[in-house]
This record gives structure tokens, sequence and C-alpha cells, in this order.
């Protein structure tokens, strides 16, 4: 008797966290298809509160990967290909820095300090203070914020921030940001899960994880859509510049719930 009740807990414990897993997966993918970005940002703190970090990142990417396809299929005509590429090349160079930075043996003080970064930028932004505009592509900015996307995206799957501002200084709508992140996203996110796969964190558990979780994101995907194209300029702005800096305080607090 007590071992059926111990039998019957555990399933109860597996199905409750099976119904957050996917409850997180449809909000990181409809912020993700409204946006353009962010469905790590909220995938990968909310996971890592279910399961280990070296698991959520790698889910998180899968669904990157899954989405950035989606849209580009239906928005390829507004995406910025040359910007696109010129954030992707250095963005190789900082992936394996970031893949380091997760295997590393100081997890947390690097994901404390990113996310006090991102608090400190988006709060500047959300104050309505306006960063300098580019006229057109800046290969120094192309470069920083494209290398800082990287060594983000190989630590966390969390490449977006840097990503926004050069959006933001660019002036680029919402829905060219969405399309053109999208450019991005998709060989980016490829390249990090090669890096995955490579380093042994590409394993059985995240690929059953990642296609038990594709019932979730489809439906978070079209809803996003929708929900994009009724955002405008300042709007749309404040409205990233807030959810960015709520992701931030989310990552503290896993950061210290963790330890």
């Amino acid at each position: 008797m007590s071992l059926d009740w111990m039998e019957l807990h555990a399933s109860v414990a597996m199905t409750s966290t099976t119904v957050l897993i996917l409850l997180v997966v449809f909000t990181a993918t409809f912020v993700r298809s409204t946006f353009g970005f962010g469905e790590a940002l909220v995938a990968v703190p909310l996971l890592a509160l279910l399961i280990p970090v070296p698991l959520a990142a790698p889910i998180a990417v899968l669904l990157s990967i899954t989405v950035a396809a989606a849209i580009i299929a239906q928005d390829w005509r507004h995406i910025h290909l040359r910007s696109a590429m010129g954030l992707l090349l250095p963005t190789l160079i900082g992936t394996p820095l970031g893949i380091l930075l997760l295997r590393s043996s100081h997890p947390a003080m690097v994901k404390a300090t990113l996310a006090v970064l991102i608090i400190l930028f988006f709060t500047y932004t959300l104050a309505g203070l306006s960063l300098p505009e580019l006229h057109r592509d800046s290969r120094a900015w192309l470069s920083v914020c494209g290398l800082l996307a990287g060594v983000l995206g190989g630590a966390y799957g969390m490449n977006g921030p840097p990503l926004v501002i050069y959006g933001a200084m660019r002036r680029w709508s919402p829905q060219h940001l969405r399309a053109t992140l999208q450019g991005y996203f998709l060989p980016a996110s490829i390249f990090v899960m090669a890096g995955y796969g490579f380093s042994g964190l590409w394993t059985p558990a995240v690929t059953h994880l990642y296609l038990l979780s594709l019932p979730a994101a489809l439906p978070g995907l079209l809803l996003g859509r929708v929900a994009n194209r009724r955002l405008k300029g300042k709007l749309f702005l404040r409205v990233v510049s807030a959810g960015l800096i709520l992701a931030g305080l989310v990552l503290l607090f896993q950061t210290f719930h963790s330890k």
C-alpha cells in the first residue's frame, strides 16, 4: 500500500512538472513570436526552476530554431539580410566562449552579472532616454553586439538583449525587428546546437523534452504573430524593455534561489 502511494505521488509530480514545462514553453514561444526574441529570457530561468540549466539551455535553443524557421517562412520579405549577417559573424566567435562559461565552475556569478546588466540598461531605456541613432549599419556596433550575443547565447541561449540594442539604434519597426532577428537566430541557433552536441550537452533527455514541448509552442507562435502586428513604435520598445527588466529580475531570483 505504501509503495502504491509512493508511485502515485511520483506520477502526479511528474505530470505537474510536465504541465509547468508546457506552460513555460507556450509563454516563451509567444514572447519570441511577438517580439522576435526573448524565449530564452523566459524559458531558461523558469525551466531552470524545474530542470537543470544544462537541460534548459539546449531546449531553448531548439525552440529558437523551430520558431525562427516558421517566422522566416512567413515574413522573409521584412528581413534586413546584411544586418543579420553582420551580427552573425562575430556571434560565431562569441558562442564557444559562452559554452565555456556554461561549463565553468562559476555559472551563478556569470548569470547574476548578466541579470544586473540587463536590468540597468533596459531601465535606462524604459526611462525614456533614447539610444544613439544609426542611419546605416555600423561595423563596430555590429561586431560588439554580435560578439556579446554569441557569448550570452552560448552560455544561456539568451542572444536577444544585444540584438535589441542594435535594432533600437537602427530604429527598426516591430515587424522588421522580428523578421531580421530570425535571419540571425536560425543559423546562430544551429551553430549553438552543434556546439552543445560537440560538448556533450545535447542529450536524449533534451530531445525528449523538446519534442514533448512542441504542442505548446505552436499556439504561442500563432498568437505572437497576431500580437506583433498590433504593436507600434515607442510602445513596442517600452514593452520590450519592461519584459527584459522582468527577465533580469527572474534571472537574479533563480541565481540566488539555486544556492
